[in-house]
């Protein structure tokens, strides 16, 4: 997904001198080249986080379009006040590329993880969320975040995510169908833990069970028509995400069900809200949180016996 990202956004680098790269001394190597072909479009303000907001803002009021990479801790925790007064107060069309979502840098320990980033984001009005699914979300999401007149984060993983979509143009604001199937249970899902809910359909689909699969690449704002569109005749929905449960994609999804009135229920998926001190690297982070494929296809049958 990184790469693809990235690579979307130096190409537009060749039609547009308006471009400005600024790292944070992250993506060591990732802009080896781009640094040769366009050295005054990049800069590495080295580890001084909440220096590098200011300065992109001060670029975009230039007239820049800017794209800030760093891991998520230090493009969004460390310099929050930064990116809510001088990006998100003035409405910058600044790009926040934030590497690492959820539990990518397992076994690093909690200062690397990303598990509520959302939450955070939450707070933050004028900034528009997209955490892509696969490297095609990834790519819309980047053309999504050019021609943005307003702040844009994008939370992606690292690299090697699968690709899921068949498709490689649609609408990136609105939910996507991954799989169809019956819609009395239905799945959402955003992020790299796609991977994972669509081998639970698989495992689901071996026993017959075909519950609809919904990726929401475009977390804030959600599209809350599109959303109630894709929760008709849905009588139990499950939100999958690599992210603290009571702050990401399921406690907004909730607030949408309540205030509509839909006669639907939701189990949320994802990782408590405490402080992660357990060693183990993605895949083992995934088990213990119960947001692996097999977790997630023995939730889905359980509920679906009740529906």
């Amino acid at each position: 997904m990184r790469n693809a990202f990235i690579n979307t956004i130096l190409e537009a680098c060749q039609d547009r001198d308006d471009l400005f790269v600024i790292s944070g001394d992250a993506g060591l190597g990732v802009f080896d080249v781009f640094k040769e072909e366009y050295p005054d479009q990049f800069l590495n303000l080295g580890a001084a986080e909440q220096n590098m907001i200011g300065f992109s803002a001060g670029m975009a009021m230039a007239g820049y379009k800017v794209l800030v990479y760093n891991i998520i801790p230090f493009v969004l925790y460390r310099c929050y006040e930064q990116v809510r007064n001088d990006i998100c107060y003035q409405k910058l069309p600044i790009i926040l590329a934030g590497i690492g979502s959820g539990l990518t840098y397992a076994p690093m320990g909690m200062t690397h993880y990303s598990v509520e980033d959302l939450g955070i984001a939450r707070t933050l009005p004028n900034l528009t969320v997209l955490s892509p699914v696969d490297p095609v979300e990834a790519q819309l999401s980047a053309h999504y975040a050019l021609s943005a007149s307003s702040p844009v984060y994008i939370r992606l993983a690292k690299r090697g995510e699968p690709t899921i979509h068949c498709t490689q143009q649609f609408d990136i604001s609105k939910p996507q169908l991954l799989v169809g199937g019956d819609s009395s249970v239905t799945l959402f899902c955003h992020g790299s833990i796609g991977e994972e809910t669509l081998h639970a359909s698989r495992i689901l689909a071996e026993e017959g069970i075909r519950p609809r699969v919904f990726s929401v690449p475009m977390v804030q704002p959600l599209d809350r028509d599109a959303l109630l569109q894709c929760l008709q005749g849905v009588r139990t929905v499950v939100t999958v995400e690599e992210h603290y449960s009571s702050c990401g994609l399921g406690a907004t999804l909730r607030d949408i069900i309540m205030d509509s009135d839909m006669p639907c229920s939701l189990t949320t998926l994802g990782i408590p809200s405490r402080f992660i001190h357990e060693v183990h690297d993605t895949a083992g982070m995934r088990r213990l949180w119960g947001i692996d494929a097999a977790a997630i296809a023995a939730m889905v049958k359980k509920l679906w016996k009740v529906t």
